[in-house]
């Protein structure tokens, strides 16, 4: 679990002042004022008792026009619990610097896309031998590290906002009622810097997070528009780099992982939703320690944000130990486990006879999946959840033993209905489930759908027996 689980730590390196695009100076002294550690220049120390000297002593006038400008946008943020606008600057910023190793983002060329959409449609060809679900990709796309953030945020704002509500309605409670409209433009005040930061923390882990991910699924939620299957190329090509696996073969099998999950989004109506709700439910269940809190409130300082930020960092915000949150906790690990049990079955099936690596390719991604890699991580940090399918190699064997028991028609049935899903006991005991009965959901269908029909017209036998012929009472 992280330090720091529900995104309100800023992480180290942060550009200057997050203003996009702006390259940094590397003689000038004010990191501290400006840099990741205090990112809108109010840091004590440099500038004595007066924080607003430190900032004007380190700042040439740029970088001055910058902080107030971050500063105006907290204070007069009035949207809803993230400022989404500052999340998508800072994360596009976080990518146009490139990842660790010096690789930049670039804008993906007429070859790489044609490459991304022959692996994508061979992949679903290959898949129609092996699940009865028929290709879920309305369209291919090949996208540059920068198209994969605005194509996501959408999809990271409805999972963060329920986790990022709690937190602003907890400012306001924590102080008396008759106090509350006395400090109404201080709890105003303090819920848009809120907003700010929770802006930056996840402006800051979606822009590094894109620098590792290598399509629209990697962890486990369909993140991307629906229908549209998507690779990065320049991820891709890291992803297989240090592997000895030919880049062609490295590109099918993601190609493979992540048309399956396409067809499991698409043709699995309820999924989603399942997954998403299982987050919002956790979010209910998110505590808040009022005591510190209250302490934050009573002691805040306008011109040192940095207080706010700080005390965020501090474990505020918590998991309630409720039957209720571990059963939220446990419906969406386990459904995590199914959705990439079945995708790393179905596409074991389809390449293990078609690439020579794929075995290899197989090991690398579990372990990259099961040991919490980078998408794990963002995700913990910024939710407070570990986004890993703990059983995943327990799900696999259990869709494979499915396959072999039932076929393919009868293992991609038990997607129909959320009833009829393994349940984590199932995983434990896997060769139980594959071979006891299954609840058969078609008669109660049928019965809905007569209901629904309605009153029928009686026919002529039931006439027959309005006229005494062999009626019931007869």
């Amino acid at each position: 679990m992280s330090d720091t689980p529900f995104g309100f730590g800023l992480p180290p390196e942060e550009p200057e002042n997050g203003d996009e695009g702006k390259k940094k100076d590397p003689t000038e002294g004010g990191q501290s004022a400006g840099g990741m550690g205090n990112p809108f220049g109010f840091g004590p120390g440099a500038g004595g008792d007066n924080p607003f000297a430190a900032m004007f002593g380190s700042m040439n006038p740029n970088d001055l026009g910058a902080a107030f400008q971050q500063l105006g946008q907290m204070l007069s943020y009035e949207g809803g619990p993230v400022n989404w606008d500052m999340a998508k600057q800072i994360a596009r910023q976080t990518v146009s610097q490139g990842t660790p190793d010096g690789t930049k983002d670039a804008s993906v060329g007429s070859s790489e896309r044609t490459a991304v959409d022959e692996a994508l449609r061979l992949a679903d060809l290959w898949l129609d031998g092996v699940t009865s679900m028929p290709s879920g990709s309305v369209s291919t796309v090949a996208w540059s590290r920068a198209e994969w953030v605005e194509a996501t945020l959408p999809a990271w704002q409805q999972l963060v906002d329920p986790v990022a509500e709690r937190v602003g309605l907890a400012m306001g409670d924590v102080l008396p009622e008759e106090m509350q409209a006395m400090a109404g433009p201080l709890i105003g005040m303090m819920r848009s810097m809120g907003g700010a930061m929770f802006g930056q923390q996840i402006g800051q882990a979606v822009g590094t997070l894109a620098g590792e991910v290598v399509g629209s699924t990697d962890i486990g939620l369909p993140l991307g528009p629906a229908g549209k299957a998507a690779l990065l190329p320049l991820n891709v090509e890291r992803f297989g780099k240090d592997l000895s696996v030919p880049q062609d073969e490295v590109r099918l099998y993601l190609a493979l992982r992540e048309a399956a999950h396409q067809r499991l989004f698409a043709h699995v109506p309820w999924l989603r939703s399942h997954l998403f709700g299982a987050v919002e439910a956790y979010a209910r269940g998110i505590k808040v320690d009022t005591s510190k809190l209250e302490d934050v409130v009573g002691q805040f300082d306008p011109s040192q944000p940095e207080q706010l930020q700080d005390a965020l960092q501090q474990g505020m915000f918590q998991p309630e130990d409720t039957p209720e949150q571990k059963a939220s906790l446990a419906r969406l690990e386990t459904a995590l486990a199914l959705v990439e049990g079945w995708v790393d079955a179905v596409v074991h099936e389809a390449a293990k006879s078609r690439l020579t690596s794929s075995d290899a390719l197989r090991e690398t991604m579990r372990r990259r999946r099961a040991s919490g890699g980078p998408a794990e991580q963002t995700f913990a940090t910024l939710i407070g959840l570990q986004l890993r399918p703990r059983r995943l190699r327990d799900a696999s064997r259990l869709w494979a033993s499915l396959t072999d028991a039932r076929g393919l028609e009868g293992r991609d049935a038990l997607w129909a209905h959320p009833d009829m899903l393994p349940t984590a006991r199932d995983l434990d005991d896997p060769d139980g489930f594959v071979h006891h009965e299954q609840a058969d959901f078609s008669e109660l269908d049928k019965m809905l759908g007569e209901a629904a029909k309605g009153p029928q017209k009686p026919s002529e036998s039931d006439e027959g027996k309005e006229d005494g012929k062999g009626g019931p009472d007869q």
